[in-house]
């Protein structure tokens, strides 16, 4: 059979694409010969859908973007990779937008031919159905607003199950409640078998009220028309039934073994671990002791974000908003102690809270921006203010600064004109010390306050970095100093002495050597972006990063940050302070290889850091 070039072409590609590798060579050539090809620029969108004709939509070039009707990011799609299908498998209308992100060829492909290959060919078939599965757990873990509702029982209910035999009398088992302070013990048979429960109540009505001795069996007085529930069932179905039929306490089941106690105290905590409830909790604080008392669901909050497989740039930014939300609420309540300001001014947020990127131990990194018209004798105002911030934050769980970057510093509490003088003196005399203060403070955000005040000092600060080379060098080599934990054959270089033996810093060489090579884009062009995956994203459109470096950075960033978070998480589950220190033999061969590949990625992208803005000090 003769073929055209421009089918031979097609031809070519899609035999490297699974699942068209997968088909017979008539039917490849069949596929490839009705194949229609179109070109689309950056910039354009929806129209490149076809609304009224599902099609297969296979990227031969470029780069774009699967978003919802309200603009959720659904799916990138790079060469190689397809979109459309979800409605030929469905039949159902297509609603979902394309945005293309970088200029690219696409082979379209018509229903019918579609169809007739999923039913000859059985990988085919299954390939795009396990494409679409995929991309409903992605869309619902992103556009789920009450994570809460997808939680699992097993995750909630932590505690292992306090079990009696029926056997047993009433003055043992209630002394082993006081012992295990529980109000209530699941009852099981000779096998293991959940067979009744009984609780503080029982004793009280069915035994005291009854005048029943202490040596009575359990058998007597414990409810035996039990409800339960398994480890797999939603927290929000243990909800339902509890309310549904006023109960208090649900045992907790595994192939009908009892592993657990679900309790109303139980529910009541899994809210308090949502942000949303979190942040309403801490707007209805007027004491710094009520913020105190709320800032102790943070870490709950981390374990349920994890438990939940939010990612570490949702986890980051949801633990910051919650910091964000302590440091207003102190800012209202010093204001409500002291009275109103004299002058405006902004709390300004630097470091790991300006960046958006909080984990479990976040320390203090903050300071005041205060109005030119102030006066000698307003300090003593803003001092006060700062104190009281600075201590109510400590007490929360953010401890002081090792450094003393805080507000209560007096050098971190300025007019404008001081700080605008302070970041120019870094820019243009960048002394290594000034490189040290580089990765804190020219990551700051406006929290409470003037925020036209804080406007004129970022772009002072981003008009003297932009192309100044000394200053860019400087801060490079000072950033390439950190480097991933990697040796020669590929190795994990771990420390060999002292309390974190065998293990790395995950933020020293897995995460902040990425937010510097994305601080220095970031300051080499002025932009005003701090979050580090937005600077990232921003030097694709300044055509300082290519897509592909811009995405692999990104997803680096995300699989180091995740493995973080799980550690910390891990660490708080076993009642230990969390750090960032992981033993990488404690990691499946999987994530190992995919954390040498996300170091390899780091090194690639500080060698053309080093390649692009060194040149200044040769």
């Amino acid at each position: 059979m003769t073929i055209s070039v421009e089918v031979a072409a097609v031809l070519d590609f899609l035999a490297q694409c699974p699942p068209f590798d997968q088909l017979p060579e008539s039917q490849l050539v069949q596929a490839a010969s009705q194949v229609e090809i179109a070109y689309y620029r950056a910039g354009s969108a929806t129209d490149i859908l076809d609304y009224s004709c599902p099609q297969l939509y296979v990227v031969r070039s470029g780069a774009f973007e699967v978003r919802d009707n309200e603009g959720q990011l659904l799916d990138r799609v790079e060469p190689g990779g397809y979109f459309g299908y979800p409605s030929l498998l469905t039949g159902d209308a297509i609603t979902n937008q394309l945005v293309v992100i970088e200029d690219g060829l696409i082979y379209q492909l018509g229903q019918d031919t579609f169809q007739q290959l999923r039913s000859s060919c059985r990988p085919f078939d299954r390939f795009f159905n396990q494409a679409y599965a995929k991309r409903l757990r992605h869309a619902v873990r992103f556009r789920e607003q009450n994570f809460q509702l997808t939680r699992k029982v097993g995750d909630l209910a932590t505690r292992e199950a306090v079990t009696a035999s029926a056997h047993e009398n009433v003055a043992d088992v209630a002394g082993r409640m006081t012992e295990e302070r529980v109000s209530s013990v699941i009852v099981v048979d000779d096998k293991g078998q959940l067979c009744g429960l009984v609780t503080d109540k029982d004793f009280r009505v069915r035994v005291l009220s009854e005048g029943l001795g202490f040596d009575t069996p359990l058998s007597d007085v414990m409810t035996k028309e039990v409800m339960s529930i398994s480890t797999d069932s939603l927290v929000f179905e243990s909800m339902l039934l509890m309310t549904e039929h006023n109960i208090h306490h649900l045992p907790v089941t595994e192939n009908g073994i009892p592993v657990a106690m679900m309790t109303t105290t139980d529910l009541v905590k899994s809210q308090k671990s949502d942000p949303v409830y979190l942040i309403g909790e801490i707007g209805r604080q007027d004491t710094v002791e009520g913020l105190q008392k709320v800032s102790r669901d943070i870490p709950e909050l981390l374990r349920s974000l994890i438990q939940a497989e939010a990612n570490g740039d949702q986890i980051g930014r949801l633990l910051t908003t919650v910091t964000d939300a302590l440091t207003r609420q102190l800012l209202k309540q010093a204001i409500n102690k002291l009275g109103e300001p004299p002058v405006t001014f902004v709390w300004l947020a630097f470091g790991s809270q300006g960046r958006q990127d909080q984990t479990a131990i976040s320390d203090q990194d903050n300071g005041l921006l205060i109005s030119d018209a102030m006066t000698s004798g307003d300090d003593e105002y803003f001092k006060s203010l700062a104190n009281y911030v600075n201590e109510g934050l400590d007490l929360c769980g953010y401890c002081y600064c090792p450094g003393d970057v805080m507000a209560s510093t007096d050098s971190w509490r300025q007019p404008l004109v001081s700080w605008k003088k302070q970041f120019l003196h870094w820019i243009n005399q960048p002394s290594p010390k000034a490189l040290m203060h580089a990765s804190i403070f020219f990551d700051m955000r406006c929290i409470y306050g003037d925020e036209k005040l804080f406007n004129q000092l970022q772009e002072t600060v981003c008009n003297a970095a932009s192309g100044n080379e000394i200053f860019l060098a400087n801060l490079t080599a000072n950033a390439l100093k950190l480097t991933p934990p990697m040796g020669f054959f590929k190795h994990f270089v771990v420390g060999r002495t002292g309390e974190h033996k065998n293990t790395f810093d995950m933020k020293l060489r897995g995460i902040m050597p990425i937010n510097d090579i994305a601080r220095i884009y970031a300051l080499s062009v002025g932009s005003n972006e701090i979050h580090t995956l937005d600077r990232l994203q921003d030097a694709v459109g300044r055509k300082l990063l290519t897509l592909k470096d811009s995405r692999n950075l990104i997803d680096a960033h995300e699989f180091i940050s995740r493995l973080r978070l799980e550690h910390q998480g891990e660490c708080l589950k076993q009642g230990q302070k969390p750090d960032n220190h992981l033993d990488p033999t404690k990691l499946s061969s999987l994530s190992r290889h995919q954390l040498r590949d996300a170091f390899a990625v780091v090194a690639n992208a500080q060698s053309a850091l080093r390649m692009k803005f060194t040149h200044g000090l040769m």
